[in-house]
């Protein structure tokens, strides 16, 4: 039995140059197989191309009077989509300045009548009071509110056990934790654990105005959306 013996690195390098002579050999004349077949088809593609284009010269006007139609359909589509996108960038911008401008207007006048203020914190508290629907609860008002505030949890407190029919009902005025004075007023309305609080400032308020009112805000300002389908 004959025996393996282990190549020497000289004889696997001479193996290794014999190995890559061939292969690259091999390559040449599969490239040169692949150059041959691409000219012949490359032969056979020019022959039809000329042909093809022989056939196509007629056709290619009435093609371009097709695509100058396309283009100008284009066009038009684009100038339209522009135009409507500015129209609705100037309709944000008006409804901008008119939400900017009514929370000017609350931060100057909104608390200026105490009757009419006092009468706006009643609702806000008795809004508070039906949807937390507890026997305490604490409210929170600026530091200068404090006695509207009080007189306004009076008059709600009364209307509210009215309308409830023997429910009570005790509302303490937070005389610890204000809100800011920066704010242009209303109040925060918190359940007896203070762990659930309605937010029932000016600012929040006009925050959901816009959010709820705005449709109909759009329709006063600009009419009817004919491209609506759905409403609510």
């Amino acid at each position: 039995m004959s025996q393996i013996h282990a190549m020497s690195d000289d004889q696997v390098a001479t193996e290794l140059r014999k190995m890559t002579a061939f292969i690259r050999q091999e390559a040449l004349e599969k490239a040169r197989e692949i150059h041959l077949k691409a000219d012949e088809e490359f032969s056979i593609e020019k022959s039809k191309l000329v042909r093809s284009e022989t056939a196509s010269i007629d056709a290619e006007y009435e093609k371009k009077n097709t695509q100058a139609g396309m283009s100008q359909q284009i066009t038009k589509s684009t100038l339209a989509n522009k135009m409507r996108l500015r129209v609705l960038s100037a309709k944000q911008e008006l409804l901008d300045e008119l939400f900017e401008k009514a929370q000017k207007e609350v931060s100057q006048k909104g608390t200026k009548d105490q009757k009419k203020y006092q009468e706006i914190l009643k609702g806000l508290i008795l809004e508070g009071l039906y949807a937390l629907n507890e026997k305490k609860i604490t409210l929170r008002c600026r530091k200068k509110d404090n006695d509207v505030v009080k007189k306004a949890a009076d008059a709600a407190k009364d209307e509210y056990q009215k309308q409830m029919k023997g429910r009570t009902v005790d509302i303490t005025v937070d005389e610890q934790e204000r809100l800011p004075e920066g704010i242009s007023g209303g109040l925060v309305i918190v359940n007896s654990t203070g762990r659930i609080d309605i937010t029932n400032t000016f600012e929040e308020r006009l925050k959901l105005l816009e959010t709820d009112a705005l449709p109909a805000v759009r329709t006063v300002l600009f009419g009817e959306n004919k491209n609506r389908r759905f409403k609510d």
